[in-house]
């Protein structure tokens, strides 16, 4: 059965939204949660997760909310934190490890940790059992995916398109998976675009799919209270659940 992972905006509202959210996740078919730590400047993310990530900025995010949700909820779902590289420096990247390691968490993704800068973590990583999730893109070769992939774990984040999450744009990745297929047994996890409308396409010949943005759309819609959102959110879960393996 191919995994469904579901990222969501640590603390918005507040943290036991969150932890009521994911485990109710989890209960609608969501594999992994990706937990996601808000940042001021979200690179990789569209408009959508970037709003949400300033809107739980101005409530007073601090760490000490994504460690309060993570060892209420990594123990009972698979949990993964997805931050931006600045959190993990200014906080110290082994202090984030041992929290990781304290709390259940199963690893990272770090999006704007280049391939290159991320070897020098993976020891680390390993220290403290976690997983620093690869990332592969439309425009890798097989030469860079062999690279890539070398010590890739847990499953290979494959990047649906050149751009920022959120997007519908649509790129033919038949060559890119079989290049991957060759060069490690890791599965291979699809994000970017990924909602109901598109699951069913999009998880063509990979292990499993990532969805953020169209959960997160749910969390800042101010029209619906926090029942309303997490009901939106589930029936979304197992449609999407239901088109991935269908």
């Amino acid at each position: 059965m191919k995994k469904l992972v579901g990222f969501i905006t640590s603390s918005l509202p507040n943290d036991s939204f969150t932890v009521d959210l994911a485990l109710s996740m989890k209960e609608a078919g969501v594999d992994t949660i990706e937990l996601g730590i808000p940042f001021s400047d979200p690179v990789a993310d569209g408009v959508v997760i970037e709003k949400a990530s300033l809107k739980a900025l101005q409530n007073g995010f601090k760490l000490e909310n994504l460690f309060n949700i993570s060892k209420q909820i990594a123990p009972k779902v698979d949990t993964l934190w997805m931050g931006y590289m600045n959190p993990f420096y200014h906080y110290g990247v082994e202090n984030f490890l041992q929290k990781a390691q304290e709390y259940d968490i199963q690893g990272a993704i770090i999006p704007d940790l280049p391939y290159e800068e991320s070897k020098s973590y993976k020891d680390i990583f390993q220290k403290y059992d976690q997983h620093l999730i690869d990332f592969v893109a439309p425009t890798d070769n097989l030469q860079r995916i062999q690279t890539i992939t070398k010590n890739s774990s847990k499953f290979i984040y494959l990047v649906a398109y050149a751009g920022i999450t959120g997007s519908n744009t649509q790129e033919d990745l038949s060559e890119v998976i079989q290049n991957i297929r060759n060069s490690t047994n890791t599965p291979i996890y699809i994000g970017f675009g990924v909602d109901e409308k598109t699951a069913k396409a999009k998880a063509q010949g990979v292990d499993g799919v990532i969805v953020g943005s169209t959960f997160v759309k749910v969390l800042i819609d101010d029209t619906l209270n926090n029942n309303e959102k997490i009901n939106k959110i589930i029936e979304k879960v197992k449609i999407i659940k239901e088109q991935i393996n269908s």
